[in-house]
This record gives C-alpha cells, structure tokens and sequence, in this order.
C-alpha cells in the first residue's frame, strides 16, 4: 500500500466465494483466491458483498470468511467487509464482528429489508459506526429499495459516519452532485461498466467484480481510468471498449452466476451459487462464455 492510499481507495475485489459440490465453503480455496488477487495486483478484497452471496450464508459461515480473508491477506492488503443486514442491530454486529477480525474498513448497505426514511438510514449508519472502523456507503437502490440520494449521502458524511460511497446506481452524474454536496468525500466506482467515466469524474477506488477473473487487465484500466493523465485516456478507452461487453454483465440480474462462470472460463474456480440463484439459461451463459473467451483471446488476464 503506497504512503497515501487509504484502506478503501484502489481496487477492492467484491469477492466471489467458491463453493463445494454440497454448496458448502471452500475456505482454502477462498484463501487461495485472495493471495491470488493480491498477487495480481489488486488491493484489497470486500467479502461478504452481494457477489459474496452473503444473504446466503449462515452467521458462523459470515464470520468465518472475514477472518478467512483477514489472515489470507498479505501486508498493506485491505480486508472492507460487507457488513450489509435486514437491521440496524445486526449490521453493528457485523461491524464489531471485522473490527475484532481486523478488517481495515466497512462496505454498508442501507436497511434491506425496508424503505427506510432518511432519519432512519443515518441511525442505521450510526449503529455501525460504533464499531470504529470507516465505512463505506454502497448505494444500490435496485437491491434495497432504499436510495442514497447525493443529499442524504452528504448528510452521512457530515456527520463523520461515512468516508465514502460506492455507487451502484449506474448514473455518473451523481458523482458530480456529490463531489457538489460533500467535496472532501471518497468516490468509487460500484458498476464495473462505469469505471472510464466515473474515473474520469473523480473516482478513487472501485468495488470491483470483474477483477475475480482477470485481475490484471482490469486493474490497469483502473489506474489508467484514474491517473488524471490525459496520456492515460486513449489506451484506457481501447482497453475499456475491448473488455465493456465483459464488464457489462456485472450490472445484470445474473452478475453472481456470470462473473463465477468468466472465472471458470479463466481457470479460476468460480463454480456453483446457492439457491436462489440457479443455473443460467443457455443462451446467457453462451453469451457470458462468448464474452470471456474474446477477452481472453486479445490477451487480456
């Protein structure tokens, strides 16, 4: 980690979770998966994210993947555990639950279970804070229902309980908005399909999916996307216009069960999901397989 990144800034993998034939955990392979990031140049992991399937998982399973991911990760390697829950109280649970584990940040979805009112959001946001640790607002109002407005996202700045956002809504405009409303906020990037723009506008880190299948690729159209070099913009449009029908599939209905079947197709195991999610319908899972082999095809990794 250079001098001035700060834990949540940079590549944070939203972290698949490999599964065994009986659905249970692979946690060495998920161990094995982290160090392979690391190595590839990402830096960090957020487990227990929507990719994590962590609706899925039971509380000692949750547990057991943060420090999984903790103790899998090298020096300077950034654990931002998804503490996302139905309530408040649990999601300070979580908090306190990476905190002990030594996680370095929180990624927090508002209340998912109900349409909360904004009074509501920041108390959801106080109880985790609790936990000491910086929190990462992820903003996904297609999932929740609830939408973090770029208002209430300067409230929950202002009040000193969030460092960022990782906005999931897919609208670049907001991130102007934001930078308008809370300018000593963090921006970054939550759709994979986004990322030359919103790097464009200011982004410093991404929540990033496509990074489980070919981390190095994307990890220099991060940089490149980033850099506030106008040099950089030509081969990060070449590499983003090569990768963006890859990258696209993040934003779908089916991004669990598409980003772990690139993954299969890139040699990393990225196998079954828990139900709900089921198989992919032929057709989609011909494009997915399509679209990654054409990546992997101009060289991409």
């Amino acid at each position: 980690m250079t001098e001035n990144r700060k834990p949540w800034h940079g590549v944070l993998v939203a972290t698949a979770i490999p599964l065994n034939d009986d659905l249970s955990i692979d946690y060495d392979g998920f161990a094995e998966h982290v160090r392979f990031l690391a190595d590839n140049g990402c830096d960090g992991v957020a487990p227990n994210g929507s990719l994590g399937e962590y609706q899925t998982l039971s509380e000692e399973e949750r547990a057991r993947v943060i420090q999984t991911a903790v103790d899998a990760s090298p020096e300077g390697f950034t654990v931002m555990a998804g503490v996302g829950a139905y309530g408040g109280l649990q999601s300070q649970k979580w908090a306190e639950q990476a905190a002990e584990a030594g996680a370095g940040a929180l990624m927090l979805l508002p209340p998912n279970s109900y349409r909360a009112n904004d009074d509501e959001v920041l108390e959801h946001y106080r109880l985790a804070a609790k936990a000491g640790l910086p929190i990462v607002a992820y903003n996904n109002p297609i999932d929740t229902k609830v939408d973090l407005t770029p208002n209430l996202i300067a409230r929950l700045y202002n009040e000193g309980l969030i460092v960022g956002v990782k906005e999931f809504t897919g609208d670049v405009r907001r991130a102007y908005e934001i930078k308008e409303l809370a300018p000593g906020m963090d921006l970054l990037i939550g759709t994979d399909d986004t990322v030359l723009e919103m790097g464009i506008a200011g982004a410093v880190g991404w929540v990033a999916g496509y990074p489980n299948a070919i981390p190095q690729s994307t990890v220099e159209l991060y940089n490149l996307s980033t850099s506030g070099n106008i040099s950089d913009l030509p081969r990060a449009r070449e590499i983003y216009q090569d990768l963006h029908s890859l990258l696209r599939w993040d934003s779908k209905t089916e991004f669990v069960q598409a980003i772990k079947l690139s993954m299969d197709v890139a040699g990393r195991k990225g196998g079954p999901c828990r139900p709900p999610r089921g198989p992919l319908s032929d057709a989609v899972r011909e494009a997915v397989i399509r679209d990654t082999e054409a990546a992997l095809a101009k060289g991409y990794k």
